[in-house]
């Protein structure tokens, strides 16, 4: 099958949006190498510094899904270019950060900017790529990703060590002025949008406030947090129901098609979750390791994951979504049962082959689904499904930090990732049987039909 290769337009586009997908990976781990000379510069407790990677991250958990309807509302370019701005300006409040609190408030600020990159970059490609191209762009997309997460760690202590705290965020000033530059010249201008009802700022509050207070309910294990995370989402369910313009249409999550893709992807990350916490504890007190080949050892999943992203990419626009959604969920089932057997009996390498075979795997998985999802929406609901889907991935990574991490401290490695494997093969049975009941083009006569005045259909690879 001949590849197909996108126009120069079509590049620069992509360009911007594999920017706008680096720069918020990026700062998701760059400022953990910098948090024992943060507690030096700022003489504060570690557990007061923690705040400036979690207030980051809960910013972009609790308004990803919000913004992603935003976008759909007022123009996605329009709001994408004003989370640069935001992202950038919240850098450079971050550099300049003369007290701990100034710099963890930024970081929420700065959480709110990547929150709006990460939501509208997906949806973007819909509208800037070809549908044939859509896989080879979402694989792209998830290279940006991984090389972000990858990079943080060590570009950030290149930086310290040259420049001082200030520049592991500083760096994102010219970052984001070419960004800029680049989503203002080269992605589309936004379509006429109409207008149907406000904008639901009381359930993005009540699910902002949710999820909120389940990622410090999971971070913190505090259970009372989370009765009052399941109070706050019943209320949610309740208002949305009850609302003209909700935030989310209900309806939407009983497309068994989306529903399957969201869990799936909540299941998967909750795995990849635990090779990032559970790793090092093995490698350093199991096997004994110094921290320089830990860190050695641990840079092959993402460095993995990297490499696989545009080639998983086009397995996905060659053999079609649907297939390599349940090839990449087989494999990584089988990685994930490897790791639970291998490191005990060949060491590091039987640590370092299913570790390469599960990320791999996640990579081929992650341009299938969102390729599934995002092919299969109309135009106008891009931006909340997108941000449904970094949601669900956001909260099985929370949910995976807390849970398997509980599991691996009281049944150890082999425990943790036979649930891991279970967790997979679970997500698998969701795979099949929402394969079974799409046939390859259905006629959709849900809320997205309603939306659009008429039948949609949802082509399926």
């Amino acid at each position: 099958m001949k590849t197909l290769t996108p126009s120069a337009p079509v590049r620069w586009a992509l360009a911007s949006l594999s920017l706008s997908m680096l720069m918020p990976s990026l700062d998701t781990s760059i400022a953990n190498a910098g948090l024992p000379t943060l507690v030096q510069a700022f003489g504060a407790a570690f557990e007061d510094v923690q705040w400036i990677v979690l207030a980051y991250l809960l910013a972009i958990t609790t308004l990803i899904v919000s913004v992603g309807r935003l976008g759909d509302l007022v123009g996605r370019k329009r709001l994408l270019l004003s989370g640069i701005v935001i992202f950038t300006l919240a850098s450079l409040a971050c550099g300049l950060a003369p007290s701990l609190g100034w710099l963890v408030a930024a970081r929420a600020v700065q959480g709110l900017g990547a929150a709006i990159m990460l939501a509208l970059t997906v949806a973007f490609v819909g509208d800037t790529v070809p549908k044939a191209q859509t896989g080879s762009a979402m694989g792209l997309l998830g290279t940006m990703s991984a090389m972000g997460t990858t990079l943080g760690p060590s570009l950030g202590g290149v930086l310290m060590s040259g420049f001082g705290w200030q520049a592991i965020f500083l760096v994102n000033v010219p970052l984001g002025v070419l960004n800029f530059v680049l989503a203002y010249r080269c992605l589309p201008a936004d379509r006429p949008v109409a207008r149907r009802g406000g904008f639901d700022f009381p359930g993005m509050l009540l699910l902002a406030l949710t999820l909120g207070t389940y990622a410090l309910a999971m971070t913190l294990g505090h259970w009372g947090l989370l009765l009052v995370a399941g109070v706050g989402a019943g209320t949610f369910l309740f208002i949305e129901a009850t609302s003209r313009s909700p935030l989310i249409r209900l309806a939407l999550l009983r497309e068994r098609g989306l529903s399957a893709s969201l869990a799936m992807s909540a299941l998967v990350s909750t795995v990849m979750m635990a090779t990032l916490v559970v790793g090092p504890f093995y490698l350093s007190g199991t096997l004994g390791l110094n921290a320089a080949l830990v860190g050695l050892i641990l840079s092959v999943g993402p460095l993995v994951a990297a490499l696989a992203g545009v080639p998983a990419g086009r397995l996905v626009d060659r053999f079609g979504a649907q297939r390599m959604t349940v090839f990449g969920l087989s494999t990584m089932a089988l990685g994930a049962g490897a790791l639970s057997i291998m490191p005990a009996g060949f060491g590091i390498p039987g640590y370092i082959a299913p570790i390469a075979v599960i990320t791999a795997s996640y990579a081929l998985f992650q341009a299938a689904n969102n390729t599934l999802i995002m092919t299969g929406v109309s135009a106008d609901q891009r931006g909340v499904i997108a941000g449904l889907l970094s949601l669900s991935r956001n909260l099985g990574l929370i949910t995976g930090a807390s849970a398997m991490g509980a599991v691996f401290a009281g049944n150890g490695m082999r425990v943790t990732f036979l649930v891991a494997a279970g967790l997979i093969v679970l997500a698998l049975a969701i795979a099949l049987r929402a394969q079974k009941r799409q046939p390859a083009a259905i006629p959709c006569r849900s809320w997205l039909a309603s939306e659009s005045g008429g039948s949609v259909d949802i082509n399926v690879d």
